[in-house]
Order: C-alpha cells, then structure tokens, then sequence
C-alpha cells in the first residue's frame, strides 16, 4: 500500500514542476486584475467549498495587503454574504448566487475571477456569463480540462492536474504569485 503522505509530496512536486511552464499565464492573469485596479476597478472572486475559500483568502490580501504596505485595492468575495447566498439561493436557485451579486455590484472594467477546480460548477458559469454581460473581465482558474468555464474566460490558468487537492494547492500559489506582482506594479505607479 503505498503512503498516502509520500503520494501526495510526489503529486504536488510534479505538478508545481509542470506549473513551471506557465509563469506567462499566471503573468497574464495578474495582469488582468491589475488593468481593473489601476482604473480604479474592483477585482471580485467566486468559488465553491474549498475554492470559496481561496476566493476570500485572494481578496483579502488585496484588499487588505500581501506583503508590502500599500493602498486598499478593491477587492471581494462574493462567497462571503451569508445572508445574500441564501436569500439568492431560496428565491433564484443556488446556480445563481453569484451571478445575482455581481449584477448588483460589479461595474464595466472590474475583473471577476472565477475558481473552479473542475470547471463546471453551474453557479460558477453562470457567474461567467454574468460578468461578460455586465462588460466584466472574466478570468477563470481550473484544472488541466478547463472544463466548461474556459472558453467563457478572457485569460484562464489551467492547473496541470486533476486531483482538486493539487489543483487547489496551485491555485493560492499562483494567486500568491499576482498578488506580488500587483505590490511591485503597484509600487512602481506610485514612485
């Protein structure tokens, strides 16, 4: 029987090895959210379980900071109102409680970043769809498939696994990754 620990170490080194391949695309995502901060735009974050829970974890760090001081950035997770998730969920079905919010709150130039380990996840497409409506950018964080979210975003990291623990664990590493970005961007705007 082979050690679940070891299995793991193993999978997520040869995931981040193959990750390697693609600073150009978490460059591009970081990019993204920076044209929407700049402007003086919101970056809003959506996900299911654990990926919710990325999504608080990522706007916090620009709203609040990652490791420079700065200004606030514009920042949230539409994962985090309890009492719209329910409201929403009750009375227009669970597919829609993101999607609701960002009518409410998102504005043309800001940036939704969808996180979806496998891509499908119904109120995450319809979050999607929303925000291309609305004229939002759309960025899509998956696994290797991509699944049906990909083809709805305008830059997509699509994490080279498909075991959700490994494509989590990537998933905050390159968030990490465009958060010290947006600190160095950021503090070249304001020199």
């Amino acid at each position: 029987m082979t050690d679940p620990v070891a299995r793991s170490l193993a999978e997520h080194l040869a995931a981040a090895q193959a990750f390697e391949t693609m600073a150009g695309d978490i460059r591009a995502l970081a990019s993204a959210w920076w044209r929407s901060l700049s402007a003086g735009g919101a970056v809003w974050f959506c996900g299911n379980g654990g990926s919710a829970g990325d999504s608080q974890h990522l706007a916090a760090e620009l709203s609040g900071r990652f490791e420079t001081e700065r200004r606030a950035l514009r920042a949230g997770a539409l994962t985090v109102d309890s009492s719209a998730l329910t409201a929403i969920a009750n009375d227009y079905g669970y597919e829609q409680v993101f999607a609701r919010q960002l009518q409410g709150l998102a504005r043309p130039g800001d940036t939704l970043v969808c996180i979806s380990t496998s891509g499908n996840a119904p109120a995450i497409l319809r979050a999607a769809e929303a925000a291309r409506a609305i004229g939002v950018t759309v960025c899509g964080m998956t696994g290797a498939g991509g699944g049906k979210l990909a083809p709805l975003c305008d830059t997509v990291l699509k994490v080279p696994s498909s075991r959700t623990a490994r494509i989590q664990e990537l998933h905050i590493l390159a968030g990490h990754c465009c958060c010290e970005l947006i600190d160095q961007w950021e503090a070249e705007r304001v020199r």
